[in-house]
Order: C-alpha cells, then sequence, then structure tokens
C-alpha cells in the first residue's frame, strides 16, 4: 500500500450552510471537501439525487459555483457538452465535475458515461455512492449490496453490487478512484490529483446514508471507516485501466463489524454473514494481486 501525504484542507466557502441534507449527511461533507478543492473556477451538473435537494431548487443554490440540474441519464453527457462549450470559448481551464449517486450512475445514467468515457471527455465524474435510490424511499439499485435490505427488497436483494470501478477502469480512461469521508486526507489527494489530470476522471466516493442504512447520524465517519477497514470498500486508484495503487484496506476486523451496526442487515442469518465475509476476503485477494502485477515507489 502507499501512504498518502497529509494536506492543510483550506475552507473556500464554497459550499454554504443552511441546506437540506439530513444531519450528519455523509452526502454534504464529502461535497463540502470536493468543491473547496476545486475550487471556485468550477461548473457543476446534478441529476435527480439526494444532490438535488442539498443544493435547493433554482434560482437558490447552496453552492457558490455555476450549477446545473441535468436530466437522470444525461449528467456525463452534459458535462461533456458544458466542457466542450467553454473551451471553444477559450476558457478550457474552469473544471467541469458531475456530482450523480449511484442510481444516476450505475444505472440509468451508465451509457452516456460509457460514451463521454470511451471518447476520454475531459471531465471529473463523482459518483456519490449511497448503495440505493435513498431520495425516493431507499429502493434497490444495482450498487446495492448483496443481501442488504431496502423496501423494493424487504427479504434482502439476491443479486451482488455491481463493480463500478472495474467498468470504468475497463474504458481505460486516466483515472478512477475510490473514497470516502473516513479517510479525509485520501479523499482530498484524490480529487487534487484528479484535478491535474485531463481526460475523463472517475471518483466513486461510499456514502454512508443515515435513513436508508439505519445507524445514527454521529456514526457517519465511523461507517465510512469500518467499510475500509472491514475491506468492504478498499480505497485504491487506477491509472490507464492498468497500474493499480492500493491507498488503505482492511485490517483484520471480521465483516460482522459493519453489518451488525446497519438495521439494513439486521435479518441476515450466520450463513449469510459467512457469504459476505467470504466474497469480501476474495475481491480483496483479487484486487492485491491486481496491485501486485506492478512495483511502485513512494514519493
Amino acid at each position: 500500500m502507499t501512504k498518502v501525504k497529509s494536506y492543510e484542507i483550506q475552507e473556500e466557502k464554497i459550499f454554504l450552510p443552511g441546506h437540506s441534507a439530513c444531519p450528519g449527511c455523509a452526502m454534504a461533507l464529502s461535497l463540502r471537501y470536493i468543491l473547496n478543492t476545486m475550487g471556485p473556477n468550477t461548473v457543476g451538473l446534478i441529476p435527480p439525487s439526494c444532490m438535488g435537494p442539498i443544493m435547493g431548487a433554482q434560482p437558490y443554490s447552496s453552492m457558490l459555483i455555476p450549477i446545473f440540474h441535468n436530466s437522470f441519464e444525461s449528467s456525463a453527457s452534459s458535462a461533456a457538452g458544458i466542457k466542450r462549450a467553454l473551451k471553444a470559448r477559450g476558457k478550457d481551464d474552469v473544471n467541469v465535475i458531475a456530482l450523480a449517486g449511484d442510481g444516476g450512475t450505475y444505472d440509468i445514467g451508465l451509457q452516456a458515461l460509457s460514451s463521454v468515457a470511451e471518447h476520454n471527455e475531459d471531465i471529473i465524474y463523482f459518483c456519490m455512492d449511497n448503495e440505493g435510490y435513498m431520495n425516493t424511499g431507499t429502493q434497490k439499485s444495482s450498487s446495492t449490496p448483496r443481501y442488504a435490505y431496502t423496501t423494493s427488497t424487504p427479504g434482502g436483494k439476491k443479486t451482488k453490487k455491481k463493480n463500478i470501478v472495474e467498468i470504468m477502469a475497463a474504458h481505460r480512461i486516466p483515472y478512477v478512484a475510490t473514497a470516502t469521508i473516513g479517510y479525509l486526507d485520501d479523499l482530498v489527494y484524490k480529487v487534487r490529483k484528479a484535478k491535474e489530470i485531463k481526460g475523463t476522471r472517475f471518483i466513486l466516493l461510499l456514502i454512508p446514508c443515515i435513513e436508508g442504512w439505519g445507524f445514527p447520524e454521529n456514526d457517519v465517519a465511523t461507517m465510512a471507516r469500518l467499510a475500509v477497514q472491514t475491506g468492504v470498500f478498499p480505497l485504491y486508484e487506477v491509472e490507464d485501466g492498468e497500474k493499480y495503487t492500493i491507498n488503505h484496506g482492511p485490517q483484520g476486523l471480521p465483516i460482522e463489524n459493519y453489518l451488525s451496526r446497519q438495521r439494513r442487515y439486521r435479518h441476515l442469518t450466520k450463513e449469510q454473514i459467512a457469504e459476505i465475509q467470504c466474497e469480501v476476503d476474495r475481491n480483496w485477494r483479487r484486487l492485491e494481486k491486481l496491485a501486485s502485477l506492478f512495483s511502485f515507489k513512494e514519493s
């Protein structure tokens, strides 16, 4: 694993108080650090998601950058179009970012995202992954993990979570990464790195959802760290579709430490917990093998 540098985080005052996020919302906190790092020379696009009410209804906004509400399926293509328009006007230095949820990324927006990645359009796409359609009542998405309760899978979801990182890496775009507010230095490092790269960049952020997952609002950072420390959500980077770098991974904690703190997993049997543990262990071994194909030197 490679160490991530510590950063002194400057408060840019781009994301303002008074927004309508749930108390303790991981998405709002993630957004604060993303915008602080991207800076004011940025244009954002938001599809229908929790991000919509957090930003506020037009003409009002909780963000001091231009924000466009786009359709559910068009975040990536709309961002690419705005970036091309800015470039045509001689404003190629303006950063264009998409801020989408897992429903608008894994599911409804995947076709446009794949096309944008294939053309290597010069945007940064942030997927705020709270593992379900939380804004409309906690329905499942293809990001919802296996056996998790949602209102559309009351007995637990039967299928596995889609691996969107591998899908995006397969497009051979310059940069793909995972991040979470449980490791803020890592998050800021990856946003800064993506900001300096040209082409399509994709960052997947795990967003523990207080209401949808079912845990106390003061446990958001703890849940984010546990996801990494149990191996459910390792933090890593993929450059040009081939170079894997692991930043943070499991620390020997059993998966039950993570599952038992969430209401959506209360129905699990011991056999199902063991299944999830085996799946997490298998995915981690695979990721280690991918990273071992390359040798790294810490800067």
